[in-house]
């Protein structure tokens, strides 16, 4: 058995990441720990402004990175997300899906519209992404990690007017446990994180007190602690872990 020193295990140089949605939030907390790491790390986003932004902080700390603009349902510019990010860095080693939205809509005013856009971005992007990353990984031949942002909503029901979101959220744990299983001959680990409430611009950057009154931990969650997660699925400490989901709530599930 060979075992890795300490001080490499979480060592991502040499790898190259995707991060979907990567430039705000979640995903720049998680774009945050990956390019520490030593990962090239690629910002996929609609929002270049916010892309760029994000790509001139952290490389001004002598990481890189770099934006390609994608809109994760469209087939073509995910295809072209993954070329991009090989012509730039050689390959694609880590895959963090994490793109999504969550519009607040009862079912009674729920449109097809709206719910056909939130699973367009939340599953069928997530699904076109795995599906072009996974098949640049096994062309690569050297394995490699994905990790789908999905939501405790995937395991439990969230509040009314998200039931779009939540169904969502539900197929993203599902594809997960499913890929996970069929690409696991390629040595592709593919793991989830389910986030409770976590403080983003989406969120209003602040915390709800009525909401944070029901967490164990009485407080919100912040990007980073979403990125120091995906920083451990992503490297060599979660060597023998795949199909799984790691609950990021503060408690919120055990009350």
């Amino acid at each position: 058995m060979d075992i890795i020193p300490h001080d490499k295990l979480l060592n991502l140089s040499g790898k190259t990441a995707i991060v979907t949605g990567g430039s705000i939030g979640i995903g720049w907390g998680i774009s945050y720990r990956l390019a520490e790491a030593g990962a090239n790390v690629v910002i996929a986003s609609r929002n270049q402004e916010e892309a760029d932004k994000t790509v001139s902080e952290l490389n001004s700390k002598g990481w890189k990175t770099r934006f390609i603009k994608t809109d994760v349902a469209d087939e073509t510019q995910v295809q072209n997300l993954v070329s991009g990010t090989v012509n730039a860095f050689g390959s694609v080693d880590i895959l963090v899906n994490n793109a999504g939205i969550y519009p607040f809509v009862t079912l009674e005013k729920l449109t097809a519209e709206v719910f056909d856009k939130v699973i367009a971005i939340n599953l069928k992007g997530l699904f076109l992404c795995t599906k072009y990353v996974s098949r640049q990984m096994i062309k690569q031949g050297k394995g490699g990690r994905i990790i789908n942002i999905t939501s405790i909503d995937a395991l439990h029901p969230s509040m009314i007017g998200l039931a779009h979101y939540d169904a969502s959220k539900h197929g993203a744990w599902g594809f997960t446990k499913n890929t996970a299983l069929e690409l696991a001959q390629h040595k592709i680990w593919i793991n989830a994180i389910a986030p409770g409430g976590v403080n983003t611009p989406g969120t209003g950057g602040k915390a709800d007190p009525s909401f944070t009154a029901n967490i164990p931990m009485k407080r919100m969650g912040d990007p980073d602690d979403i990125g120091k997660v995906a920083l451990f699925l992503a490297s060599d400490m979660a060597s023998y872990m795949t199909g799984s989901q790691i609950v990021v709530d503060g408690g919120v599930l055990i009350t």
